[in-house]
């Protein structure tokens, strides 16, 4: 409003509706004056806690300000002491850069212009006008951390750096060593939760007395106020009481169950950017009916198989608590947008019943139906191994399948979501006929 002339620390004390209003009415220069008092208007959270640690793991959800929280850790203290040396900390070069240096809430962006560090891409440096510096490392590379010495370091989305031959723990393990200048050398760790080796190492060292690490947890609504309300409705809609949407909204670390036929780890490797299915050679919807219009949901998986002998997850159109004709309009509008040559569907429930009501909803929709002779696991075991062998790619999230696959036990056994695993049995028996059925002859596209 005009002449409301408040002081940062009277803005920083108003809600977060009240100061979002606020600062969206200061023009760019004064605004910019106001975010430079990062004391007064983080929320407590964000702030380094008190008292005598080494690593600080601020492990949250999406849109937390997790980043924005590590880069103002980092300013403060080269703002105050010129000889602090910081490593900077990324799962490669170029997420380093973009992320922590020159991002949105970068290092960079959040400085003020009379405290601006000079930035030196070819020397991976940063540079304050006090003489504190800080150099890029990457943690694909964990010899380049073997040697150099640091005062602090600021280390981002931990959960993602890459860990297959060990390179995560063996980045960790040189940064910690090369942490020998300054009175109190410390780590500050953002990221996402995931229960890979180093974050559940991190967690277990939280709970040991006098460890040094503390650990700061919290939400993607913790921060409502910076975020678009259409993004929160989204995330709501699509990840809300889905074991992904509590690891990447709600910031819990989700353990991954022993003897899991499936792990987050193996559904991430999988994980292409694909929307379209104009490279398939033969497209497939798997079908798993429900028992009763009450019961558990209709599971309707699109997959494809590809000139390069993989196998595309597209689409989880699966529909809950529906009468038969609903289902069986959904399942034939699946294969009609996605141009599918074949219906595979599990016959126990109903048998003929299931293919006659797939075909009222589309009298020319090509259905195959299958016999569940052996239980789900043993079903899934084969699929399961190919995902193992880098055969199957998700174009996409599909959290409510993912949890289900990720529910599936070697041996036996169900513990994921909802009584059953329907969308992973209709995605089993699209695969199977896809990947390990009886050769046939593919179909071209013209």
């Amino acid at each position: 409003m005009e002449g409301d002339v408040r002081t940062a620390a009277e803005i920083g004390a108003l809600k977060d509706t009240e100061r979002a209003f606020v600062l969206g009415e200061m023009d760019r220069k004064t605004r910019l004056q106001f975010e430079a008092s990062w004391h007064h208007w983080a929320r407590d959270e964000q702030l380094a806690p008190a008292g005598n640690w080494t690593t600080w793991l601020i492990m949250a959800g999406r849109g937390f300000g997790k980043t924005r929280a590590g880069a103002e850790w980092v300013r403060e203290i080269a703002q105050a002491d010129s000889s602090a040396r910081f490593a900077l900390v990324g799962a490669n070069f170029a997420e380093t850069r973009m992320v922590m240096v020159e991002g949105e809430s970068g290092l960079l962006s959040i400085a003020p212009t009379k405290n601006r560090p000079l930035w030196e891409p070819s020397l991976k440096r940063l540079r304050w006008p006090n003489g504190a510096e800080a150099y890029l490392y990457s943690a694909a590379e964990p010899e380049g951390l073997r040697g150099p010495q640091h005062s602090h370091s600021w280390c981002d989305e931990i959960a993602k750096w890459t860990n297959n031959s060990g390179q995560a723990l063996a980045t960790w393990d040189n940064l910690k060593m090369g942490l020998r200048l300054g009175r109190a050398p410390k780590i500050a760790a953002t990221t996402t939760p995931r229960p890979v080796p180093l974050v559940r190492a991190l967690v277990k060292d939280s709970g040991v007395k006098d460890s040094g690490t503390v650990i700061t947890r919290g939400g993607t609504e913790d921060n409502v106020a910076n975020l678009p309300a259409a993004f929160i409705e989204v995330m709501k809609a699509d990840y809300d009481g889905t074991r992904l949407g509590r690891q990447e909204l709600n910031g819990e670390l989700i353990e991954e169950l022993e003897g899991a036929l499936w792990t987050r780890a193996m559904l991430e490797e999988c994980r292409v950017v694909c929307d379209e299915a104009s490279q398939a050679v033969r497209v497939v919807v798997g079908v798993d009916p429900p028992a009763s219009q009450t019961g558990d949901a209709c599971g309707i998986i699109v997959t494809a198989l590809c000139a390069d002998n993989k196998a595309v997850v597209f689409a989880d159109n699966s529909v809950e608590k529906s009468s038969p004709e609903t289902w069986a309009r959904a399942v034939a509008d699946a294969a009609r947008i996605w141009g599918a040559d074949r219906v595979i569907a599990e016959a126990n429930q109903g048998g003929a019943m299931v293919k006659s009501v797939l075909q009222a909803a589309d009298i020319s929709l090509p259905v195959r139906l299958v016999h569940a002779s052996r239980g789900k696991v043993a079903r899934a075991e084969p699929v399961a191994a190919l995902y193992e062998a880098g055969r199957v790619l998700h174009a996409g999230t599909f959290p409510r399948l993912e949890d289900e696959l990720c529910g599936l036990l070697i041996g036996g056994g169900y513990e994921g979501p909802g009584r059953s695993p329907d969308r992973a049995d209709a995605l089993v028996y699209a695969l199977t006929e896809l990947m390990l059925g009886r050769k046939r002859e593919p179909r071209v596209r013209v």
